[in-house]
C-alpha cells in the first residue's frame, strides 16, 4: 500500500472551542492509535490520561508514550478516541482505531479515504 496524508482537525473533548488543524497526518492502518505531536495537544489543553503506555515501533524499538482523549474530524466525520502524545522524532499518524470510529476505509489504489457507510444523522 502506498502512503498518503490527510488533513485532520483535533479538538479538546471538554472544550470544543480549543482545536488545531493537522495539515499532514499520515494514514497508517498498521498503527492502532493516532499519534499527534505532544506540543499541539498541550496547546489545546488535552490532558495526559494514561501514562507510560508501551509501544513497539516499526523498527522493533520499545518506547513509552502518554495518551489522552480528543475529538478528531476528517471529511465531515468525527469521532472521539485515545490519542498518543507523539514526541520529537515520532510521526504524526492517523491510526486504525480512529479510522474505524470515523467509519472510513482506505482505498490504497487511489490513495484516499472512502466512506464505509453514510454519515450518521446529527
Amino acid at each position: 500500500m502506498g502512503t498518503f496524508y490527510i488533513n485532520c482537525k483535533v479538538e479538546n473533548h471538554t472544550d470544543r472551542k480549543k482545536s488545531i488543524q493537522i495539515a499532514k497526518l499520515l494514514v497508517d492502518t498498521g498503527s492502532e492509535y493516532t499519534w499527534i505531536p505532544a506540543a499541539k495537544l498541550e496547546k489545546i489543553g488535552v490532558n495526559r490520561e494514561k501514562k507510560d503506555v508501551p509501544f513497539i515501533m516499526a523498527n522493533g524499538e520499545l518506547v513509552t508514550r502518554n495518551l489522552g482523549f480528543a475529538i478528531l474530524r476528517v471529511d465531515g466525520r468525527f469521532t472521539i478516541d485515545e490519542v498518543v502524545f507523539a514526541e520529537n522524532g515520532d510521526l504524526a499518524l492517523l491510526g486504525a482505531r480512529t479510522l474505524e470510529g470515523l467509519n472510513l476505509t482506505v482505498d490504497s489504489a487511489r490513495k484516499k479515504l472512502v466512506a464505509a457507510g453514510p454519515l450518521p444523522a446529527a
